[in-house]
């Protein structure tokens, strides 16, 4: 679960290093479904043609996946799709926002939204805190909220529920 990091106070950790690190975690790689992926910030730091070779060292290396970080246009995704990248989309970041589908065309095999789900539910938090301190109360939002029916059903309740448990025992009838 360490995460290496490509950035150490604004310096790239040398490229030996993280080829030995790469190789390292793929060969304690104990399930076919773990995937390593290693990333870059090489073009930060030293600009597209680092960035390459550190790609071709890494793949080289054995990492299932490459995360160049910071692609700013989408003439640096396209130079650089020629493995199995992973592109973040993070909103506010460096990178421009691209839609999954014309990533997918630049040669793109996984994209992240790494903190979109978090600012999404933290936005309608902060709205919804304050409607209950303007008002003293949440029955004029309730109707925004998910209901305990629909969270049951994300998180599969069902699969877990034990009749005659007092802790797992109870139904969702009722609470659309």
């Amino acid at each position: 679960k360490k995460r290496c990091g490509h950035l150490d106070n604004k310096k790239l950790i040398p490229l030996e290093k993280m080829v030995k690190k790469i190789k390292s975690a793929v060969k304690s790689k104990k399930d076919k479904n773990f995937l390593v992926i290693a990333r870059t910030d090489a073009n930060t730091v030293e600009g597209i043609q680092k960035t390459i070779n550190r790609i071709k060292a890494y793949e080289d290396a054995g990492a299932d996946a490459i995360f160049p970080e910071a692609m700013k246009d989408e003439k640096k995704f396209e130079k650089i799709a020629k493995t199995f990248l992973l592109a973040n989309m993070t909103e506010f970041g460096k990178t421009k926002i691209l839609t999954s589908k014309k990533l997918e065309n630049l040669g793109y095999n996984i994209v992240i939204y790494p903190v979109t789900t978090q600012r999404l539910a933290m936005k309608n938090v902060e709205v919804g805190l304050r409607v209950i301190m303007r008002d003293g109360h949440q029955n004029n939002i309730i109707a925004k909220m998910q209901t305990r029916r629909r969270l049951y059903e994300l998180v599969e309740y069902d699969k877990y529920n034990k009749p005659g448990k007092k802790i797992t025992d109870f139904k969702t009838d009722g609470h659309e």
